[in-house]
């Protein structure tokens, strides 16, 4: 077996670990914080305790508050035009993962000319982003460990990650006290999303020993917690194994990576911005994983997957997905529609190709092709 593994992000975990983020070296002495246009940040408070922290750091600070749910280039490009103004010489990406993986953007822009999309199509950047710190308040994307972001062009309508080895947050704050006012839905999508990195993760012919430890810790962890902070938002113990299941479900993604349920995914958002991230990969969970119990090309990790999602006695494959919809109605989202989001049936023929085409490079690492037939296919049984 051979494999390399390159996780440099330092990693401040627990409860209550924001208030130590002044102690720790500072990759900057100016930072652009990057926040959602949403209000949550500045209403519980936490972008206050991050500038508090800056301040007793003696780091000076800039706010970039523009971000969308699903983020778009517009904004990567505004974001680094003020960088540069201002001087900024290092990013903080606070909040969910698009905070997060726009404030990855907005730095590799802040120092590189041209437009951003050059460079997801593969031009080599010219010079290193400016250094990122990662300070999630969701158990959702692992963004905050691993390399990669996720941008919308708005004017093609694509999705796509980019990621290299200075796009690793330097340093995480992963604090459950930040996610505890995350309202129950919200919770649960997030949570389904750092759930399907590390099921993707453990299924991709990329996989390695050290990412199955990881893959199968993080669906442990979901399993058994997710539930109960969709219940109970103040549950401090399920907050905190959420936020250690998300985390390292970033590491699972930094190793192995997402197969093409996100892929598919993608090709839904990138049309259809106000529909979640991780409501889309719950739409077309169950008919994705059971195309795979069909093809019989992972029966044995589909298996271990069920047991360390709860079923401690599956013996086939579609036990995976029964947990999964076990799951998903525990977590009261097993009502989500497409139609709901204003996708139309007759769509999707054109979404299969979008996935396949340019956002398709996750169908690489499949545990076994699909076709273009068989992505329709888990359209429509998804379609409602």
């Amino acid at each position: 077996m051979a494999f390399c593994h390159f996780i440099p992000t330092k990693v401040l975990y627990g409860k209550g670990s924001l208030e130590t983020l002044h102690e720790q070296k500072m990759p900057g002495r100016k930072a652009l914080i990057v926040i959602s246009a949403g209000i949550s940040m500045k209403k519980y408070g936490y972008l206050k305790r991050v500038e508090e922290q800056l301040d007793k750091a003696g780091v000076m600070h800039v706010l970039f508050d523009r971000i969308q749910p699903n983020p778009i280039k517009a904004h990567v490009m505004e974001g680094a035009k003020l960088a540069n103004a201002v001087g900024c010489d290092f990013v903080v990406g606070l909040g969910g993962g698009s905070s997060i993986d726009s404030a990855k953007a907005i730095a590799v822009m802040a120092t590189n000319p041209g437009d951003y999309w050059q460079y997801v199509e593969g031009e080599p950047l010219k010079k290193s982003p400016l250094p990122i710190v990662a300070i999630p308040t969701t158990a959702g994307t692992g963004t905050e460990a691993d390399l990669w972001t996720v941008i919308t062009n708005e004017k093609t309508q694509e999705k796509r990650g980019f990621g290299c080895d200075e796009t690793y947050p330097k340093i995480a704050v992963v604090d459950s006290d930040l996610m505890m006012t995350v309202p129950p839905r919200y919770t649960a999508f997030q949570g389904f999303d750092a759930l399907f990195h590390s099921t993707e993760g453990y299924l991709s012919n990329q996989a390695d020993l050290f990412s199955d430890l990881y893959a199968l810790k993080a669906i442990e962890l979901i399993g058994k917690n997710l539930r109960m902070a969709v219940e109970n938002g103040e549950n401090e113990e399920a907050r905190g194994n959420m936020a250690l299941g998300s985390m390292i479900s970033g590491f699972v993604e930094s190793t192995a990576g997402c197969i093409s349920e996100h892929s598919i995914e993608h090709a839904l958002s990138a049309k259809h911005p106000d529909l979640p991230h991780g409501a889309g990969l719950i739409m077309i969970s169950e008919a994705y994983y059971r195309q795979f119990c069909n093809k019989g090309c992972c029966d044995e990790r589909l298996v271990r997957m069920a047991k360390a999602l709860g079923n401690e006695k599956a013996e086939k494959p579609e036990d995976f997905v029964i947990a999964l919809h076990e799951l998903i109605e525990a977590c009261h989202v097993d009502d989500l529609k497409m139609s709901g989001y204003g996708i139309l049936k007759e769509d999707l023929h054109s979404l299969r190709v979008d996935a396949m085409g340019s956002m398709g490079g996750n169908f690489k690492k499949d545990p076994a092709p699909l076709s273009g037939d068989e992505v329709e296919a888990i359209l429509e049984v998804s379609y409602r």
